[in-house]
């Protein structure tokens, strides 16, 4: 599989999502941070954030991260990025693309709702991307600390997911820094320890946590 960057731009209008929500909140951080931003720091930002894409069915380019920054990007009318084509997949047709995609977590057909759907249900431009408040919620909770950036796929919406089931929406638009603060303790619980970068208080009193059953095998 390729791991070469392509150096050519490209429209920001003809990536085509690999998930269904992104956190509106995210997008909205991105892009103040992006108007901040001089020409020549716009430039090193692109150099730094390459967008990840597979190529699928007819060579359309399929984002496999970065959507939020792909969809501030557009919102504050920049029409282009660089890519890192990460797999060409272009000769599969759009089922077998699809299998394949699922089965190395290449996306999230998820709703907003945190409901499986088709994958015909995933938008076909970033614009069309639906707002999700608990994604915006697992971010914030991440840079408060709840839980350290880890590299399983989808962490955030894993932690989103969790979260979607213990505060309600409404606590969410009504007031966000309450709801950061209620979810900042259900991350230290024992409720949340088999989330990816969960990082709650040890029950050992030297900090090392205990090893519960069989010892723990290793995963190299």
């Amino acid at each position: 599989m390729s791991q070469t960057p392509t150096l050519t731009p490209v429209k920001i209008e003809s990536l085509r999502p690999t998930q269904i929500s992104v956190g509106q909140r995210e997008v909205d951080l991105k892009r103040k941070d992006w108007k901040s931003k001089s020409v020549k720091q716009r430039a090193e930002s692109f150099g730094k954030h390459m967008v990840p894409v597979i190529l699928g069915p007819k060579d359309l380019p399929y984002l496999i991260d970065h959507h939020h920054f792909a969809r501030a990007l557009h919102e504050e009318k920049t029409e282009t990025v660089l890519v890192q084509v990460v797999a060409d997949l272009s000769r599969l047709d759009k089922e077998a693309f699809w299998f394949f995609m699922d089965n190395r977590n290449w996306t999230h057909p998820y709703d907003a709702d945190g409901r499986r759907r088709d994958f015909s249900d995933i938008p076909k431009t970033v614009d069309e991307l639906v707002d999700d408040p608990y994604r915006s919620l697992s971010g914030e909770l991440r840079r408060a600390g709840g839980f350290a950036k880890d590299t399983t796929p989808f962490s955030e919406f894993l932690w989103a997911d969790f979260l979607r089931r213990r505060i309600k929406k409404a606590a969410i638009q009504s007031d966000f820094a309450a709801a950061v603060e209620k979810a900042l303790a259900l991350a230290k619980s024992k409720d949340a320890d088999f989330l990816p970068g969960w990082c709650g208080p040890s029950n050992d009193k030297n900090g090392a946590p205990k090893p519960e059953g069989k010892a723990a095998v290793s995963n190299k």
